[in-house]
């Protein structure tokens, strides 16, 4: 004879349950969260007695330029290291997909090969690319281009597009393997039907192709957008936020202002507000993506 359980004892075992990882979360994640708010409220230089700033140190990052500047420079990155990987991704992968192309196991290896190497040696690496006597002024060289060379992480006008196009580079392996994972699971009977229908390789890969992969095309842009509004070790090894602040970006300026100008309050709020706009732009895409999956529905 089975004994009937409370109704809310069902509910009750589950929290129980999902406690011990709530702890874990809130002590590594929420806590660390809510002090750097704290900090953010406060003008202190980490060694004598803080003194409350309010919101003023949120207000200087609307009112300082260099600030408001190194926003600015990471959703320019946005473009090279979610926008163009995508647009590259989507391309590659559709390809690859429709040819059948014979060793595709191997090519998801190669491509993914940037993501398993530490993004230190990938910027020493690119650093050494792009110095005045490397590899890209020699090939310029070599072409006959020698008027087109420059020390390109030392030029205002190009330094912070060669940081991004390392960034093209480094997410474009992600990217193409997810969505390859995606288009593999796509029915054969879709595309079948599209060729019925006199749909030619352009229009399937608009009819069948980009709708299903939806999903895969949501999760590659937030971890390509986080990507690029976090980067920093880039930055640092490569630029160290310069020439002046034309590639100075917020993760950076955190680092800088907290160890370098010993203002942590101010690198609390960078901080703070970085971790806002990350929240916000993948919420929308997040949003985005369900609200195309129940209109597909």
């Amino acid at each position: 004879m089975s004994v009937a359980r409370p109704p809310g004892e069902p509910r009750r075992v589950a929290y129980l349950y999902l406690l011990p990882a709530f702890v874990i979360y809130a002590a590594f994640l929420l806590y660390p969260i809510g002090r750097a708010v704290q900090l953010s409220l406060y003008d202190w230089d980490g060694l004598s007695v803080g003194r409350w700033a309010g919101l003023s140190n949120y207000a200087a990052i609307v009112a300082d330029e260099g600030l408001r500047d190194a926003f600015v420079h990471a959703l320019v990155l946005v473009g090279f290291y979610a926008l163009a990987p995508l647009a590259i991704g989507l391309t590659l992968a559709a390809i690859l997909n429709h040819a059948k192309v014979r060793g595709l196991g191997f090519f998801r290896t190669v491509v993914f090969l940037p993501q398993v190497v530490a993004m230190v040696v990938v910027a020493v690496a690119w650093r050494r690319v792009y110095a005045p006597d490397g590899t890209l002024n020699g090939l310029l060289d070599a072409l006959g281009l020698d008027s087109l060379t420059r020390g390109w992480l030392g030029d205002y006008t190009f330094a912070l597009p060669a940081v991004g196009v390392v960034g093209t580079w480094f997410e474009t392996g992600l990217v193409t393997v997810l969505l390859l994972a995606g288009m593999s699971r796509i029915p054969v009977e879709l595309y079948e039907a599209a060729r019925l229908d006199g749909a030619g390789a352009v229009k399937e890969f608009f009819a069948v192709t980009l709708p299903s992969v939806r999903g895969e095309i949501a999760v590659a842009l937030t971890l390509t957008v986080i990507a690029a509004l976090r980067t920093f070790d880039l930055v640092y090894i490569t630029t160290r936020g310069g020439p002046g602040d034309s590639t100075s970006v917020p993760s950076y300026e955190v680092y800088h202002r907290a160890f370098g100008l010993s203002q942590i309050g101010s690198a609390a709020a960078i901080g703070v507000t970085l971790t806002v706009v990350i929240f916000a732009i993948s919420f929308v895409i997040n949003r985005f993506a369900d609200r195309s999956d129940r209109g597909a529905s």
